[in-house]
């Protein structure tokens, strides 16, 4: 069970560290584009420098506004371009001199002080010192002195390296210390700092992240204390976590132009020890950009040594990019070689396979013509064989219609003839006379014939009366009395629709003259929609293969 836990536990860590990795990987990224594009924020700071700028063309301003607007500007500019805050500064001393405010010129002489030893001026800054007067100074003036001597003090020891001027510096905080708000957040920074220096690590983090989780990146001292919480994780050996904290404050300096900034150059050395001098340059080239424009000497005299060693690294890993690089063209071109001859042999090929190509297209061009008549060879037989297949069908219905006609006709025959006979026998000669001088049997069955052929017909094409009507203009069109009955009109083409076109043979079966016959044909060719003169050929169609295809 104990080393279940110790596994459990083993996999908590590891996956902590995973994520922490994942989460600076995003930060770097960030920082990346953050430093690609710090010409934005900087126009964004011009912006509002400008505001500030366009108040002191004010007419008529009174002294002590011009004193404030002065001051406004040298703090926009403190880190940022340290030698226009001094130069505002400057101007407020001699506006203070002029009202003669000693506390005006004091506090501004204090900073001043400040800005002259950031930019590595020490001799004007101690100049002003030694004439200030401690005893003098309101309590208000004070944090600001002890403040000042102690910037000096720190700056003054970056330049030269002398273990005298840090203890002074650290002395000074201690004094800043004793007249501090304890509440305020400049003493609970100074505070950390002085803990830091006595490896005070716990204590110092647990103020620095109250103070950071009330803090935003907009914040002016957000930078500062994600820098301060970074150096205590590298005491404590959290790598991971001071390259989290000092991501977030080059990125906190870069939002709001810090050109004074050391976290950047922390992160350059940190990426340098992991040997990834890509990165380590990037950052150190932003660094040395800042304090260019900046103009902070101590910042400059810092990093020096470090610079020149990462650019040499960076040089180094140009020299064997470039080799690698004349290797690879080396390579390339002997592969471009083969590649043109490839491409050459393959050109030939192509050409050779085109041709076949072409070939090919021509048989199968001859082929597909053959197909096509073929087809079309095959659809004329179909036709062919359909008309043939419909032509026996009729035939042989006829055949069979023929002949039950015949044997009822026979058997009718035979009956009138014994019928005749019997009224010869018994001397019946009148109505012998009446029955022969009569035609209702003959009217009779020639009704019943063409009942029989209206039926047989319209049942082999049930479809023509209104097939034959399509043919037909809409009020001319041919009206059968009686249902599946063929009028006369209808039975004329109904037997041409057979093949009987010869207007004799017609007019004999349906017993009527030549001339009503050949009157009946051309009043309906007349009445055709299309040409007249293909209407019986439509006629024909009507029913068959062609037109149902």
């Amino acid at each position: 069970m104990k080393n279940f836990y110790i596994i459990i536990t083993m996999l908590l860590l590891a996956t902590n560290g995973l994520f922490a990795k994942s989460e600076y990987d995003t930060l770097i990224t960030q920082l990346n584009h953050e430093i690609d594009n710090k010409n934005h924020y900087d126009q964004l700071k011009e912006r509002e420098i400008q505001e500030k700028k366009r108040l002191l063309s004010i007419s008529n301003l009174l002294p002590e506004q011009e004193y404030y607007f002065n001051y406004e500007l040298s703090k926009l500019y403190k880190k940022y371009i340290i030698d226009s805050a001094i130069h505002y500064l400057e101007k407020n001393l001699h506006i203070a001199s002029s009202m003669q405010n000693a506390d005006m010129i004091t506090e501004t002489s204090l900073h001043l002080v400040q800005l002259y030893s950031t930019a590595g001026m020490y001799i004007e800054a101690n100049n002003i010192l030694i004439n200030i007067n401690r005893k003098t100074l309101p309590e208000t003036l004070l944090p600001l002195y002890f403040e000042t001597y102690g910037m000096f003090y720190g700056h003054y020891a970056q330049s030269n390296d002398k273990i005298i001027y840090y203890i002074q510096n650290e002395a000074y905080r201690d004094s800043v210390l004793m007249v501090l708000d304890k509440n305020s957040l400049t003493y609970k920074i100074n505070y950390s700092e002085k803990l830091i220096q006595e490896r005070q690590f716990d204590t110092a983090e647990k103020i620095l992240f109250d103070i950071f989780k009330e803090l935003t990146d907009q914040s002016p001292d957000y930078a500062f204390v994600t820098y301060l919480l970074g150096n205590i994780c590298q005491h404590k050996q959290n790598f991971e976590l001071q390259k989290k904290y000092l991501a977030l404050s080059a990125i906190a300096d870069i939002k709001n132009s810090i050109k004074d900034n050391a976290s950047i150059h922390s992160l350059a050395l940190i990426h340098y020890n992991a040997n990834d001098i890509d990165q380590a340059y990037k950052y150190m080239q932003s660094a040395i950009d800042d304090i260019d424009f900046c103009n902070v000497r101590f910042r400059a005299i810092e990093l020096s040594s470090v610079y020149s060693i990462i650019n040499a690294a960076n040089l180094a890993k140009e020299v064997k990019r470039k080799e690698k690089s004349q290797l690879y063209l080396l390579l390339i071109s002997i592969l471009s070689v083969f590649l043109i001859l490839s491409v050459l042999y393959v050109n030939i090929q192509m050409k050779k396979v085109s041709k076949i190509q072409k070939e090919l297209y021509k048989t199968n061009q001859k082929l597909t013509d053959l197909n096509q008549s073929l087809n079309l060879s095959n659809d004329q037989l179909s036709v062919v064989n359909a008309m043939l297949s419909e032509s026996n069908n009729i035939k042989e219905y006829y055949i069979a219609q023929f002949f039950d006609l015949c044997s009822t006709y026979i058997n009718k025959l035979e009956d009138y003839r014994k019928m005749l006979n019997r009224k010869a026998t018994g001397k019946q000669y009148e109505e012998l006379f009446n029955l022969l001088k009569s035609t209702t049997l003959v009217d009779d069955e020639q009704k019943k014939l063409y009942e029989t052929f209206d039926a047989i017909f319209l049942n082999l094409y049930p479809t023509f009366i209104e097939e034959f009507n399509a043919l037909i203009v809409n009020d001319e069109q041919a009206v059968s009395k009686q249902e599946k009955m063929l009028n006369t009109e209808l039975r004329i083409f109904a037997l041409i629709r057979l093949g009987i076109t010869d207007s004799i043979k017609i007019a004999g079966f349906l017993r009527y003259s030549l001339s009503t016959i050949y009157n009946y044909r051309t009043k309906m060719r007349n009445k055709a929609i299309g040409s007249r003169d293909e209407f019986e050929e439509m006629v024909m169609k009507i029913g068959s293969f062609q037109t149902q295809k």
